[in-house]
């Protein structure tokens, strides 16, 4: 299966059950809600593939029976299921902040222009001569561009040009002067030399990227893990309705075979009133049964809706067989495949190399500011009477009048408290955050080492509650048999139709539990997706 949201999901999902059918690459529609046209992303596009989900409703007066295996509702869920939805979007929005970092070089235009006119009264000098007044035009104009390079060089190059014209006590007048490939560089040689704020955020934002990716991952996992704890409970409930079923249906058929007897005076009416107590009982734990797969259908489809309303009628029948299916466990394996797959332990891990970085940035700026710095460029100016821009450009194309600057500026805060503390903080959440990583690390240990366990113990029960039923089963038949030839009481009949409804039930339980532990072990090894064929792809 492929799911495509902001991120693509490719998901061919295998669930131990063959598929119901193969059908074209869409999902096909049907009455229930579990299977839509296509899956869609957040902007409308459609997956290329997808492998189809044909599910075949039973419709049974307003409520549509719909069959599922576990592998179409997994299927289902990831591309219905609100969680994965939403947690879909993050890793995109975690790509555009990292493409947003790189704003930081990219260069800046500038261009700017003016004119101006001032005039001044004319006068007298100190002999008493009178002079006359000036006035003044400019016309300005300058245009360059200014930018940071990802090694923290900053660069400036820029142009400029003044006319300047008008009048004064000596005559008209005209100045023309501009510079050109006038180029600014300074270059830190300590502070901000070999990492700075604009780096410090792409490499944390880099991070922060593999950290959404990874987040997304492990909400399918739980989402997976969920549907299959959801589906075989499910089971459960179903079996157990029909357990009860079984139970009513033995209490109600001793019911009137103690009627008959009593008819016939072979059997004393208190027996049958016993009878008639077990049946009773057997109706209320039946309803019971019957309310509690009824709010594990909720839960199921609760998973799988992103619209709830559309499954109001409808009722999934599993298609999954319960088989207990013999594991071989390895705990160093099932270590080294936690430490290699679980989300959150790389997610850990990437914690603990944003935190170095921001240690290296906070060391870095404890270090005094000491710039290169230069300037290259070319000047031009004509300040004849008759200036003129080409005389002036003349000059700029011949490159008549060459400058350049080179020097350093230092600087140092006096007491660099703020620098000094902010180091301090950076090494001690480090440290910190080292811990969290080795607290995780033997929380999967102890984890994964329990669910082995659990997991043992739970194939172990599956047997022995297979036994028991086999032994309750023979021993009702045994007793019912007595009941029959007046060797055995209607009281013993009853207790041994509930131990055996007592021993089914536990058998039911026994192996849900084995596969809802084998779920809860792959999903300590972080192997869930492994597990189930499923392929996530990140783009």
């Amino acid at each position: 299966m492929r799911l495509i949201g902001t991120l693509l999901i490719f998901a061919s999902v295998a669930t131990g059950a063959p598929a119901q059918t193969n059908a074209p690459a869409t999902l096909a529609q049907t009455t229930a809600p579990a299977a839509s046209a296509a899956v869609t992303n957040a902007l409308g596009s459609a997956p290329p593939t997808m492998r189809a989900v044909k599910i075949a409703p039973v419709t049974t007066n307003t409520i549509t029976v719909t069959n599922m295996s576990l592998q179409d509702c997994i299927q289902v869920g990831l591309e219905h299921n609100l969680e994965v939805k939403i947690q879909r979007y993050n890793p995109e929005l975690s790509r555009f902040a990292l493409k947003s970092d790189f704003g930081a070089y990219d260069p800046t235009f500038s261009a700017s222009g003016s004119h101006d006119f001032s005039q001044a009264p004319g006068g007298y000098d100190a002999q008493g001569r009178p002079y006359q007044g000036t006035s003044t035009d400019n016309n300005r104009g300058s245009t360059g561009f200014s930018g940071l390079m990802p090694w923290g060089l900053n660069y400036s190059l820029q142009g400029s040009l003044s006319d300047s014209y008008g009048a004064n006590q000596f005559g008209p007048f005209e100045n023309v002067s501009g510079t050109a490939g006038f180029l600014q560089l300074r270059q830190p040689l300590l502070r901000n030399a070999w990492i700075d704020s604009s780096r410090l955020a792409i490499i944390l934002d880099r991070r922060n990227l593999k950290i959404s990716e990874l987040q997304f991952r492990n909400q399918v996992i739980n989402t997976v893990t969920a549907i299959e704890d959801a589906y075989y409970v499910l089971i459960y409930q179903q079996e157990y309705v029909e357990v009860q079923e079984l139970a009513l249906e033995l209490a109600n058929r001793t019911v009137s075979e103690n009627a008959q007897r009593v008819q016939v005076g072979t059997m004393a009416p208190l027996d049958e009133q016993q009878a008639e107590s077990q049946a009773a009982a057997s109706r209320a734990d039946l309803l019971s049964a019957q309310i509690a797969e009824d709010t594990q259908q909720r839960v199921l489809k609760s998973l799988l809706s992103d619209d709830y309303s559309k499954w109001l009628n409808v009722s999934i029948k599993p298609t999954q067989p319960l088989v207990a299916i013999p594991e071989h466990f390895n705990l160093q394996e099932s270590w080294r495949e936690a430490f290699a797959l679980r989300p959150d332990f790389l997610q850990e891990k990437l914690s603990l190399e944003q935190a170095g970085f921001r240690v290296k940035f906070a060391y870095n700026q404890l270090f005094p500011e000491l710039d290169v710095v230069g300037t290259y460029g070319y000047s031009a100016s004509s300040s004849t009477p008759h200036a003129s821009l080409a005389n002036t450009l003349d000059q700029f194309r011949g490159r008549d009048n060459p400058f350049w600057t080179i020097g350093g500026q230092f600087s140092i805060p006096l007491s660099r408290i703020s620098a000094r503390n902010t180091y301090r903080a950076a090494r001690l959440t480090k440290d910190q955050v080292a811990l969290q990583l080795k607290q995780l690390q033997q929380n999967i240990l102890i984890g994964v080492e329990n669910d082995i366990a659990v997991a043992r113990s739970s194939f172990q029960r599956v047997q022995a509650t297979r036994q028991a039923r086999i032994y309750a089963q023979a021993t009702l038949d045994a007793e019912q048999k007595k009941l029959q030839n007046g060797k055995a009481t209607t009281f013993e009949v009853l207790t041994y139709q509930s131990n055996l409804t007592a021993a089914r039930s536990a058998e039911i339980n026994a192996l849900v539990n084995y596969e809802t532990a084998l779920a809860a072990l792959s999903q300590a090894e972080g192997a869930t997706l492994k597990r189930r064929h499923i392929t996530l792809e990140l783009r």
